[in-house]
């Protein structure tokens, strides 16, 4: 039925709909057909981008279509018979490189290695704004303490930054010689903004006000890797290649006022919220913790066995081996500071305890066996006689065939395609200021983590026996969180005070920590009523603080 003109527009993408016999076709051309069936009558023929359609599916009523466009990271849903889209949603079409949590933790800031700066929305998962305005790699991000303005940092030799309300582009920082800057920092007032050279090894630092360049930080031999203002004191912190921390002061004329010297090349830095200590990830997989003022070291952390690196497709030499080069890239404290997060080139993210300097958790971010480096363990006695298999194309080859092919492809005698799917990392890790999530952007995108279950599925919406006899059972089973949901479905209010005050106090905590958000506001509305006539005025007050210190951000949202 296709290319019979021999236009050669590739069919990459079809799903059929069995009772409306609705037939949907994608082609490489970005176009899709809608056609009916058995007499194949073109109902439309829409274009939705210039990239290859990778994939398409129907809804059971047949009303609404999807499709994937993998070229440009983009999902799209379409009603054909209203002619609109439900959903347009498009990511970044390259690797995300950074992040950045707006400080009420309801937004998170990406940037992108297709020079884009994306807004997401952590309650729905959705961009609602994308600024195009960087030419190159957009490699840091960061908001104002306002929440107001992003900030972003690019190899493009700009420093842009944009007003949340307006959406645009209100001002452009620049450096008076082009360089590529490689980290990015803002202070806790929000008017001065630092960014660090890749290639003239300088900081420079810009009035957010007036968008002009105050002054040109020199002293580094190598490139800048990271900055971090001190939240409480006027203090900048810089990392750089040639194996020094070095702090400067804001108030005495941008002096260098110490400087830390590590035992190999600084990656990243990163203040505690209370800004009296510093911690310093190297090339060498340790993580150090200072007391800046003293310039003295408090603590370290070996990682590099934590990171748990992979055994690469090419590799000849083992994991064991390959991790001794492997680092931590990227740090942040949470919210109380007595936890750090880590990650780097690994599919592991680690959460580390600061004064214990024990490893609380690790979290392995994927498990897609198309990427490199997903393996820890592979036999090696003779490699030319394996067989590699791409999860990508479905093709299978000896692993000499691999290595001719690729040499082959040096020599430019022939064109071959990359079997896998790059290399699993984590490009970026961030606390969400609230203490009750962290996010991620690696390989496989941008990644939320969040201790507030009750976003994500509410179990107890599909039990239907509920009944006063079989709340008192669960009640002394003491499965308090269960009971009070139970109550508020039977909604009598002295069945749900009987429930309530059956909980002990020191279980509190526990409970509205696990209370499904459905049921948060009906809490405190009966609480609410409870504190006028109840003379358990204390117990109440209890239930009232732990819920509004847990909840109290989302609450605030709606």
């Amino acid at each position: 039925f296709f290319n019979k003109e021999g236009d050669f527009n590739n069919l990459t993408a079809a799903a059929y709909h069995k009772k409306t016999h609705l037939l949907v076709t994608g082609f490489a051309s970005g176009v899709f057909h809608l056609h009916e069936l058995p007499d194949f009558n073109l109902i439309h023929s829409l274009s939705i981008s210039d990239q290859r359609i990778a994939s398409i599916s129907i809804n059971c009523t047949g009303d609404w279509i999807a499709f994937g466009c993998s070229g440009l990271g983009q999902l799209l849903v379409w009603e054909w018979q209203s002619e609109s889209y439900v959903l347009k949603q498009q990511g970044h079409f390259n690797s995300m490189v950074s992040l950045a949590y707006s400080p009420d933790g309801q937004y998170i800031v990406t940037g992108g290695e297709d020079g884009k700066v994306k807004v997401w929305n952590t309650s729905s998962s959705f961009c609602f704004v994308t600024f195009t305005e960087h030419n190159s790699g957009v490699t840091a991000v960061t908001f104002t303490s306002t929440g107001y303005v992003v900030l972003s940092a690019s190899l493009d030799g700009t420093v842009r930054a944009f007003d949340l309300h307006r959406y645009r582009n209100f001002r452009t920082f620049t450096s008076p010689r082009p360089s590529q800057f490689s980290c990015l920092a803002v202070d806790s007032s929000g008017e001065i903004v630092a960014a660090g050279s890749q290639d003239s090894f300088e900081i420079f630092i810009w009035s957010m006000q007036s968008g002009r360049l105050l002054d040109v930080l020199a002293g580094h031999e190598g490139p800048i890797s990271s900055l971090s203002f001190n939240p409480m004191k006027c203090v900048l912190a810089s990392a750089s290649w040639d194996k020094t921390v070095k702090l400067w002061d804001m108030l005495d004329s941008w002096r260098t006022k110490e400087t830390l010297i590590i035992n190999s090349d600084v990656l990243i830095v990163a203040f505690r919220p209370d800004g009296k200590e510093l911690a310093v990830a190297a090339l060498n997989g340790q993580i150090t913790f200072w007391d800046h003022e003293n310039a003295v070291q408090t603590g370290s952390i070996e990682g590099r066995h934590d990171l748990q690196m992979g055994r690469k497709e090419l590799d000849k030499i083992t994991a064991k081996q390959s991790a001794k080069g492997k680092s931590f890239t990227t740090l942040c404290y949470s919210a109380d500071g007595q936890s750090i997060l880590a990650g780097g080139l690994s599919k592991f993210v680690c959460i580390y305890n600061v004064k214990e300097q024990i490893l609380m958790k690790k979290f392995e971010i994927s498990c897609n066996h198309s990427l490199d480096a997903m393996e820890v363990f592979c036999l090696s006695k003779e490699m030319k006689d394996f067989f590699l298999f791409s999860a990508v194309n479905g093709t299978c080859m000896f692993f000499q065939e691999y290595l001719d092919r690729r040499k082959m492809t040096e020599f430019g005698s022939m064109a071959l395609i990359d079997e896998g799917g790059g290399e699993i990392r984590v490009t970026c890790v961030r606390f969400c200021p609230t203490g009750r999530s962290w996010a991620a952007t690696t390989t496989e995108g941008l990644l939320l983590y969040s201790l507030d279950t009750g976003l994500i599925f509410d179990p107890f919406e599909l039990d239907i026996d509920v009944t006063p006899s079989n709340i008192h059972k669960t009640l002394s089973q003491k499965e308090y969180t269960t009971a009070i949901v139970m109550a508020f479905k039977l909604n009598e209010k002295k069945l749900i005070q009987e429930v309530i005050e059956a909980v002990p106090s020191s279980e509190v905590d526990v409970v509205c920590s696990s209370l499904p958000d459905l049921y948060v506001e009906k809490l405190l509305e009966f609480l609410a009523s409870a504190f006028e006539t109840s003379c358990h005025l204390e117990f109440y007050l209890i239930w009232a603080h732990k819920l509004l210190m847990l909840h109290g951000q989302k609450l605030k949202t709606r």
